[in-house]
């Protein structure tokens, strides 16, 4: 298990976003399509991601809260997405999906999302995580609390769960 020290928030304006990440060297990842089908679970929340540039089946608990919230997480890369998603779907049964177009840009360890989810609306994350390189929580904790900051995030934008709990169930 990873762990990322993580928000996601409202964002009436992604050009801002946009801007501070090309203006401070973020490294561009690309836009990705992106379609997550959440599964029932008892704890947790596990979600297949099928997008063209990341392919994962992500397992992960996290606290609904607003704010920075520790999320532990399990990821594996998938390559027959179709067959596992109709084997999920079977045994565990459909929460919902969403789909989302998403620009990923990273600055070392932390990891930045400017997500267009349709019904929705516009959105930031901030992942800081130790996957990429060792860090404690609290320098993560610090290091989200310092983007927060930055990109001009005020405390009623902050989301508390996922886009699963805003989207419709299926």
């Amino acid at each position: 298990m990873f762990l990322n020290i993580e928000i996601k928030a409202r964002c009436a304006d992604p050009k801002v976003i946009r801007k501070y990440l090309v203006d401070h060297k973020a490294h561009f990842s690309g836009i990705d399509h992106q379609v997550d089908t959440y599964f029932n679970v008892k704890k947790g929340r596990l979600k297949l991601r099928q997008g063209i540039i990341e392919n994962n089946l992500i397992y992960y608990e996290r606290d609904d809260q607003e704010g920075p919230k520790a999320s532990d997480f399990s990821l594996v890369k998938v390559e027959d997405a179709v067959g596992l998603k109709d084997i999920l779907s079977r045994s565990l049964g459909l929460k919902t999906i969403v789909e989302k177009h998403r620009e990923i840009y990273y600055i070392g360890n932390v990891k930045f999302h400017i997500d267009e989810v349709p019904g929705l609306g516009n959105f930031v994350e901030i992942e800081a995580g130790n996957m990429l390189a060792p860090k404690t929580k609290e320098e993560l904790q610090h290091q989200c609390e310092f983007y927060i900051d930055a990109f001009g995030i005020k405390k009623e934008d902050l989301l508390t769960g996922s886009y699963s709990d805003m989207a419709r169930p299926l």
